[in-house]
């Protein structure tokens, strides 16, 4: 081995080691970039003008339409938390299913869903569902394990369930490495993957997690009755009472709704992630208005009607005017989408001032900074890490030991997603999506390996990771929310099911990659 190659492994080991130890990500990932930069520099194998190339990235990165959608989603994401929507769901879908064995464990797993497709933000789902779930789960008789166990699963579904933040940054990285790979492979009109495409084929596999869930839980009802026991048919009843139509009404539906604007219009066609993702960030901000007490909704519902009527609007006409034929029937629905507008505009200002009035809209503000700022600074640090590591010859060096690898492609899939795996222990999806999937995905799209089946596994991998003991995020996070009397092995211990359940879905998606491609070839190709 070459010393650029010691190099490499060098710098990766060190930037592991200094992250373990509890330094801030980004700044971890830019000054180790920067000392083995200036080693390299030293010992004659790194040019310094590798550097220079870092404003070109940086301004890559703020002019990436893609990634706007980062912040939207972030902001829907914490709005429906603080708006209480998870709170009104669980208690809801606890009556409905109530009367069932597993009844609150089975509720828990479908708005685990519904929370992954609303939100996409892993740490606050698991956090919410654990305050509120947790608790009534205990009380009503249930085995912590299966209690915890159900939780945590159910709180990592943003991983894998669109819109999620991971597969949008996911979707970037995979859709420049897809392009890298192509063009190495002598390919100079490449194919692109999207995020779209990487929504449309997690839709599926996420879908089959939660019934592969929830078949679990059904099947534990059975073996052991008195870990998950029914609600008494009396309770249920009483707790219902007779606008209990009205409340699953008003409790599922909204949401619902929101998650058929946002996914139907990207996977219908009709916007782009990042536009889906603005109408997701309106759609909140009214949903959580709507359920002021002090205020009437009517205002909102028609707003909300008038989003729905303009994407449906879009779909069937052309509202383009910057054209030389318009069309009489073109004008009509130009002139009804302006008439849209103006009620989406009247309820977001209406929403803005009631999320300002409760100080819903301070806390959603700063919260959605927080997370934003914290990804767009680490894509930096990874950006910087990513120029001193090829300028070391590292993608080289991963290149030959992935195709060097016993078993082919094979051997370097289950390589790669052995090491990430391990790296889920300790890292967030964030600094695995921007540090190590730019060197590895290149090397494997380059081996006939396709791109959205590629991404789709690596995001079930790592959700997969964040719930295996002892080091599982999701697992910490419970913990964090748990109370005293739920002991830290019966977490570990409620969770290992699950886990193995992660292992099948992950075997039936590698033997079976017509599960993952289906769906985006059926609806973009």
């Amino acid at each position: 081995m070459l010393i650029k190659d010691y190099l490499d492994i060098a710098m990766f080991a060190v930037l592991i080691g200094a992250l373990l130890m509890g330094f801030p990500v980004a700044f971890t990932l830019g000054g180790v970039s920067i000392i083995f930069a200036v080693v390299g520099n030293a010992l004659g194998v790194f040019d310094l003008s590798y550097l220079s190339f870092l404003p070109q990235r940086i301004f890559g990165t703020m002019t990436n339409e893609t990634l706007v959608a980062v912040p939207l989603f972030v902001f829907m994401g914490v709005m429906l938390e603080r708006s209480k929507v998870a709170e009104e769901l669980l208690e809801t879908m606890g009556l409905l299913f109530g009367r069932m064995r597993g009844g609150l464990g089975i509720s828990v797993s479908v708005v685990g869903a519904l929370l992954a497709a609303s939100t996409g933000i892993v740490g606050a789902t698991v956090v919410t569902m654990g305050l509120i779930a947790l608790p009534t789960m205990l009380k009503r008789g249930y085995d912590p394990r299966l209690a915890t166990g159900a939780i945590a699963t159910a709180g990592t579904l943003g991983q894998i369930i669109p819109p999620s933040i991971v597969l949008v940054l996911l979707g970037d990285v995979m859709g420049s490495a897809y392009q890298q790979a192509q063009l190495k492979m002598g390919i100079f009109s490449p194919d692109t993957v999207s995020v779209g495409d990487l929504f449309a084929g997690a839709l599926i596999p996420g879908l089959m997690l939660v019934g592969m869930y929830i078949l679990y839980q059904v099947l534990a009802s059975f073996i052991n009755p008195a870990g998950s026991p029914a609600l008494p048919e009396e309770e249920v009843m009483a707790a219902r009472g007779a606008g209990f139509g009205k409340r699953i009404f008003s409790a599922l539906v909204p949401p619902l709704v929101l998650i058929i604007a946002v996914l139907g219009s990207i996977l219908g066609g009709l916007a782009t992630p990042t536009e889906a993702a603005a109408v997701g960030a309106i759609g909140s901000m009214m949903l959580g208005a709507a359920r002021d007490p002090e205020r009437s909704p009517i205002p909102i519902y028609i707003s909300g009607a008038a989003l729905i009527g303009i994407l449906v609007l879009t779909g069937f006409v052309d509202l383009r005017i910057q054209r030389s034929v318009i069309t009489g029937v073109e004008w009509a629905g130009v002139i009804l989408a302006t008439v849209l507008l103006v009620l989406i505009a009247w309820g977001a200002a209406i929403s803005i001032i009631r999320a300002r009035r409760t100080g819903v809209l301070n806390e959603v503000m700063r919260g959605t900074t927080r997370v934003t700022s914290m990804v767009f600074v680490i894509l930096i640090g990874a950006a910087l890490f990513s120029l001193v590591f090829r300028g070391l010859g590292g993608d080289d060096l991963v290149h030959e030991i992935l195709t060097g690898m016993p078993g082919g492609t094979f051997g370097a899939l289950l390589m790669v997603m052995l090491v990430m795996f391990m790296m889920g222990f300790f890292l967030d999806f964030i600094e695995i999506t921007f540090v190590v999937v730019p060197l590895v995905a290149p090397v494997l799209l380059q081996l006939d390996v396709n791109p959205i089946w590629l991404g789709v596994m690596m995001a079930m991998n790592l959700q997969t990771s964040f719930l295996t003991p002892p080091f599982g995020f999701a697992l910490f996070y419970l913990r964090g929310v748990a109370p005293p009397s739920v002991k830290t092995w019966d977490i570990y211990k409620g969770v290992i099911p699950f886990v193995l359940i992660q292992i099948i879905a992950l075997s039936i998606l590698w033997i079976f990659p017509g599960i993952t491609t289906f769906l985006p070839n059926l609806i973009y190709r």
